[in-house]
């Protein structure tokens, strides 16, 4: 599938010229490119558009989450179609350990991960890893921490494809290797009898 943008606005006043110009400084390999313009402008955008006209997979890169969030909302808007993913670091909390010489303490590390970020992380991958070419990706610089190797992640992926016939207990069997876990539904009556894999 090919990027597309939806928007009911077209670029206006210098947006056409930008958007001309970065799209060919990077067919043309230029290394480094800057878009200038105030809040509010249409920066996200006119980006939409030159990604629109390269057609390539793209990361972007923000500075920190809050910035990423936008990014992302916004990109999800722009491509409502394409594989839009978000992918920044899941510790809601992270204190490295440290030794304070002066007094002696040991502080222990502590931290705190966010499952939900974990769940876009690995959907971020998965996109990666599927072979479209429609994959955007909006990450923040410290996106990197715990990411662990993504040769190890491919062992665990489990390809289905349309048609395939696998027996139950296989299917089941693989998705315990991959350390997937069974969850049952629970009703206002007790558990009911449809199991949900996660």
């Amino acid at each position: 599938m090919k990027f597309n943008v939806v928007s009911e606005f077209n670029p206006t006043g210098d947006q056409p010229n930008a958007i001309k110009q970065l799209s060919s400084g990077i067919k043309d390999g230029e290394k480094y490119q800057t878009l200038l313009g105030v809040t509010g402008s249409g920066k996200t955008f006119t980006i939409a558009n030159v990604i629109e006209g390269v057609q390539r997979p793209t990361l972007v890169l923000a500075h920190n989450k809050t910035p990423a969030a936008q990014l992302y909302s916004e990109f999800k808007q722009f491509f409502p179609k394409n594989a839009i993913e978000y992918f920044v670091s899941y510790y809601d909390y992270y204190q490295p350990e440290a030794y304070i010489p002066t007094s002696g303490v040991y502080i222990e590390k502590d931290l705190s991960i966010n499952e939900d970020i974990e769940k876009l992380r690995l959907s971020a991958t998965s996109s990666l890893l599927s072979g479209r070419r429609d994959v955007l990706v909006v990450a923040s610089v410290s996106c990197l921490y715990g990411i662990g190797n993504p040769i190890e992640f491919q062992k665990n992926v489990i390809s289905i494809k349309k048609d395939q016939v696998i027996s139950g207990t296989k299917f089941l069997h693989q998705l315990v290797q991959s350390l997937y876990s069974e969850q049952r539904e629970i009703s206002e009556m007790g558990i009911s009898g449809s199991k949900e894999m996660w």
